[in-house]
């Protein structure tokens, strides 16, 4: 890990009515620290309200699990980074492969959402990455950076220091299969190169984060790794002694 302060972003998915997550985010603003690491919560849109009201005055941020690629008019169901700045969010997920796998969202979408992000002030977590066929393949890595590429098409070089990027294999979300923190470390330095290319320096103050089966066992050990500043966390995001475990992990 860099000297860049690591971000532990939680994406809870679908999970948490408004008061489980109000309840929730009330007891980590009461026991989280703010050491070590930066923590997000990502919460569904309908409980951010509660949770911006809980976490007030504490060092943890908030953001959503996607924004719209356009800013206001008739997109029934879609919410705007203008109206997630408006409850105080400051990140959003962008491209997760769930989204990409049951909404269809190409990276041409994706890069649609997260130029909105970015011209709005709010951080888009854009995420890549690959399904085990891909990898078995040997074509992880071009894949990856390919999809890359494509989702940060026309985004301006003066933007790009508020990107987070997530590596987040396909074929370890939810199965409990994790990515070796040696795959972590060769996709996020794969990454980074790619970065460089693109935005020159810049590339070296953007956070590349880990998704993918992270619990407190293995964060340190993938988060260790010189390009891994940090991890997108689903499962384990739920429960508070997770949380409190994989933070203090970062704690270094």
């Amino acid at each position: 890990m860099s000297d860049v302060t690591p971000l532990l972003a939680l994406n809870w998915k679908m999970n948490k009515t408004p008061s489980e997550a109000r309840a929730w985010a009330t007891e980590l603003a009461g026991t989280f620290t703010g050491q070590g690491a930066e923590l997000a919560v990502m919460a569904p849109a309908i409980d951010l309200p509660g949770v911006a009201e809980a976490l007030r005055g504490s060092r943890v941020a908030y953001g959503a699990q996607d924004v719209s690629a356009h800013a206001s008019g008739a997109y029934t169901g879609e919410i705007s980074a203008a109206m997630l700045l408006d409850v105080g969010a400051s990140y959003a997920i962008v491209g997760h492969s769930e989204r990409r796998a049951y909404h269809a969202e190409t990276d041409e979408k994706v890069a649609a959402k997260t130029r909105a992000a970015l011209q709005a002030g709010l951080v888009p977590i854009v995420c890549v990455g690959e399904e085990l066929p891909v990898r078995e393949a040997g074509e992880h890595v071009a894949f990856t950076l390919n999809s890359l590429r494509g989702s940060l098409e026309g985004v301006d070089v003066r933007d790009a220091r508020a990107l987070v990027i997530a590596y987040e294999p396909v074929w370890a979300i939810g199965t409990g299969k994790t990515a070796t923190a040696d795959d972590a470390e060769e996709m996020a330095s794969a990454i980074r190169g790619e970065l460089r290319r693109s935005l020159g320096d810049v590339a070296d103050r953007v956070r590349v984060l880990y998704g993918g089966s992270v619990k407190p066992a293995n964060i340190a050990e993938i988060c260790g790794k010189a390009n891994v500043n940090g991890a997108l966390v689903g499962g384990a995001s739920l429960e508070l002694d997770s949380v409190l475990g994989m933070a203090g992990a970062l704690n270094v």
